[in-house]
């Protein structure tokens, strides 16, 4: 097992796992000095494409960008989602993992889903790719409206069921994202793997969040954000500063012209 992911397993029911979004290198520079995990999201489909779906997203896409993080991380464990319609088949998902390992050099890949994709999770951690999973709302096929997952006992029991049977098949932890609390609790409880929640509650074993949505570069009304610093402000303070100085004719001075 690769030393950072058991890093990741052994926090269980010791330390709270910080996990993060990043897209870029000078962004994930940043979030490596806080994050035990820097995931490259498939959620730069709206944070910065501005697309309605994640489904938009492609490989190509993905890989890009995870090239431009890999350049920011010294020390958190690095991983990328796999897009939409690129895990289909055993085959089809072990060709695209080992390029986006190969291309990118992350520590692992997330896929969204349980029992109906578990034939090629285990097909993954057979041929050592590691995987992180993905239960709750599902944004890759999510149809209509998003909506809470767990408040059923039919839907709980399918989570329950989903998260056991992922962690029999070897993923190293799960992202439980808008599953409602005593749902979300009860899995973190009953498992040995972490949980990474998202709209999930206290109780499970780290949180994820979307940087941009947390430091309010995003704008975003989503229940399970919080906003911990509007960094418009700065930037805003910063470029209204540029743009006054050269109207002015303070930039640039002697010292900054060849």
């Amino acid at each position: 097992m690769n030393k950072l992911i058991k890093k990741i397993v052994n926090k269980k029911n010791k330390s709270k796992i910080i996990c993060l979004t990043a897209y870029s290198k000078n962004i994930a520079s940043e979030v490596d000095k806080h994050a035990d995990i820097t995931l490259v999201g498939d959620s730069l489909a709206s944070v910065l494409y501005n697309y309605s779906t994640t489904r938009k997203v492609t490989l190509d896409n993905m890989i890009s960008h995870a090239k431009s993080v890999r350049l920011g991380i010294k020390r958190s464990l690095m991983v990328v989602d796999m897009p939409y319609n690129t895990y289909k088949t055993n085959s089809q998902t072990l060709k695209n993992a080992k390029r986006i390992v190969k291309e990118t050099k992350c520590d692992a890949v997330k896929l969204e889903g349980g029992k109906e994709i578990i034939n090629q999770i285990n097909f993954l951690i057979k041929n050592r790719i590691p995987v992180m999973g993905h239960l709750g709302i599902l944004p890759q096929t999510v149809k209509g409206k998003f909506k809470s997952k767990g408040k059923t006992t039919k839907e709980k029991k399918k989570l329950i069921n989903d998260a056991i049977l992922l962690q029999k098949s070897g993923v190293f932890s799960i992202v439980l994202e808008c599953v409602k609390t005593s749902t979300a609790n009860e899995i973190t409880n009953k498992l040995q793997i972490p949980t990474i929640g998202i709209g999930s509650s206290i109780h499970c074993d780290g949180q994820v969040l979307v940087t941009d949505d947390l430091i309010g570069l995003n704008d975003t009304k989503i229940k399970f954000v919080k906003r911990f610093i509007n960094i418009k402000k700065y930037l805003n303070m910063g470029l209204r500063r540029f743009a006054l100085e050269v109207k002015s004719k303070k930039y640039p001075q002697k010292k900054h012209s060849y």
